[in-house]
This record gives C-alpha cells, structure tokens and sequence, in this order.
C-alpha cells in the first residue's frame, strides 16, 4: 500500500482521491461513500480510475454512495463517468443532501473500513488523507446526519421531450 498523499494544491486532491479509492479497493472495501457539493475538482473521468472502479463494483456486495448538494455539472464535466454510471447504476448510489446541508458539505471520500481523504479548504487545495480508523469515523458520523435526509438523484438516463 503506497503512503497517503500530501493534499496542500487541487491536482494533489485529484492525485489522493486516486489514491483513496486504490486504497480502499486493496483493502477490500464493500463500500466507498464520496462527498462534494458538486464533484468539479474529482478525477471521476479518468480512464484508469473508471477501469480499477470497474473490477471493484464487478466485486459481491459492492457499492459507491455519492452526496452532493446538486450533480447538474456532473455530467458535463465527467461525461465518461456519467456513461460508465448508467451501466453500474445497481452499485452506484446518487443523493442530494436537503438545502439546509447544502452549503456545509465537506469534500471527503471514505471507505467502510479506515480510508479518509478530506480536503478542508477547497479555495487552497489543503487538506488530509490516511488510513485511520478514528478520522474516518469522526467523518462518517458527521455525513451520516446528512446522509439520513438525503433524496434519489442524478438520474441514470434523462428524459427528452
């Protein structure tokens, strides 16, 4: 298992949030839950990550949870993510938090087991990943509230009229 990454600019995010679902998937990690307001700064489009995510969700009991406060962007920004999405939607879960949580939803990715990656000031790219049981859970307690009155969305497939 490679060290955590040191977050402290937006490309070393991207480069740790690779890392955290690497990590999270040689530990053996049912779940992987991933938290933004919009999921702009995320590498989701990149053919490796999309192909190592591949064989995850190919994996029993298997499950992504996604929370944002809106997914709008998200298929324009992540158009490849957005189309390998619709064939994995049983494994994929999409929530948008209530607009009350709206505005204080951290930028975190974390595993069932003791991965966190959390960038704490988005504006500057800082922020803190590892393999630790206590910071993930510390993380999963404050997402769970906000999880708990979260709704179905980003649809799989959009409706034309």
């Amino acid at each position: 298992m490679k060290e955590a990454p040191l977050i402290d600019s937006r490309e070393a995010f991207a480069l740790a949030v690779r890392w955290g679902f690497e990590t999270a998937m040689a530990q053996d990690a049912r779940c992987i839950t991933c938290v933004d307001p919009t999921f702009e700064l995320w590498p989701l489009d990149d053919v490796a990550l999309l192909s190592s995510l591949t064989a995850w969700v190919r994996l029993p009991q298997r499950r992504m949870v996604m929370l944002a406060a809106r997914f709008d962007e998200v298929p324009r920004r992540q158009p490849r993510f957005t189309a390998w999405r619709r064939d994995w939607a049983h494994a994929i879960q999409a929530l948008q938090a209530p607009e009350e949580f709206a505005a204080e939803l951290p930028t975190v990715l974390l595993d069932d087991r003791s991965v966190s990656v959390h960038l704490m000031d988005p504006l500057h790219g800082r922020g803190r990943a590892g393999v630790d049981v206590r910071a993930r859970l510390l993380l999963q307690e404050r997402i769970d509230v906000v999880l708990q009155r979260s709704e179905p969305a980003f649809a799989v497939d959009t409706l034309g009229l």
